[in-house]
């Protein structure tokens, strides 16, 4: 029972405490999008910091591995198609919105900024719309 208030608790003050460092020592936004935009655009002096951050991106589950002695779980219970055609939705969706939920919904809400604002509701409700097709129409 307390692992369920735990882990997403420590999760989140990481992503929390991981964000607020990059913008004090850095300052930058943590924004993934952006972050890993720019490894694709290498954007010159922000090259080494990007190449870092999605770097402990992906060492994540290795490190909880590392220490928990298993791997996070993580069920996904949808086609590879349809995995597919969500990233892609995801990323245009970011383009267009000007940032991720990472960037808009943690850094961009902390700083009190309107357009992360709109921005997180529009997200939020794209979301919870999202669930209710698929559910009703018994993809999910």
């Amino acid at each position: 029972m307390t692992d369920t208030y735990f882990a997403p608790l420590g999760g989140g003050a990481l992503i929390g405490l991981s964000a607020s460092l990059l913008m004090l020592l850095n300052g930058h936004i943590a924004g993934i999008s952006g972050i890993v935009g720019g490894l694709l655009c290498h954007r010159g002096q922000r090259l080494g910091h990007d190449i870092a951050f999605v770097a402990g991106l992906l060492l994540g589950p290795l490190t909880y591995l590392v220490i928990f002695g298993t791997a996070p779980q993580v069920v996904v219970a949808a086609s590879w198609p349809l995995l597919i055609v969500a990233g892609l939705l995801v990323g245009f969706g970011t383009r267009m919105g000007s940032g991720c939920t990472s960037g808009h919904g943690i850094s961009g809400l902390a700083r009190l900024s309107p357009r992360s604002f709109a921005a997180v509701l529009t997200f939020l409700i794209t979301a919870i719309l999202t669930v209710l097709v698929m559910r009703l129409g018994g993809w999910l």
